[in-house]
């Protein structure tokens, strides 16, 4: 099976299922920390020790984010920031949500 990272994000426009039950679960064991809420959306916060290094991941992930055309919502402060993805066109999840997580964590 090829590793989340390694894969690209697919354009969503609707019209597609949500992931759902069974199909999240093999998803979420190849990615660290990520909690899946209501069958909705990922969520993962990450700390730091500071504003500037929190400041730096939060523009790597929008350089990630960019590059594969899907975005998270982001918020972040001093030391911490939080990351919700989710597809929007479908409210719901997608395998592109999975990895985007694994490739915003290749960067963290």
């Amino acid at each position: 099976m090829e590793s989340l990272a390694n894969k690209h994000c697919v354009p969503c426009h609707g019209g597609v299922p949500r992931l759902k039950g069974e199909e999240i679960g093999p998803l979420l064991a190849q990615l660290e920390g990520w909690r899946v809420e209501g069958e909705h959306h990922l969520s993962k916060e990450y700390k730091f020790s500071n504003f500037a290094d929190a400041l730096g991941f939060v523009n790597r992930v929008g350089e990630v984010a960019e590059a594969e055309g899907h975005h998270p919502d982001v918020e972040f402060g001093w030391g911490y920031a939080r990351l919700k993805i989710y597809t929007h066109a479908i409210d719901g999840l997608s395998e592109s949500d999975f990895i985007l997580a694994a490739r915003v964590d290749a960067v963290s």
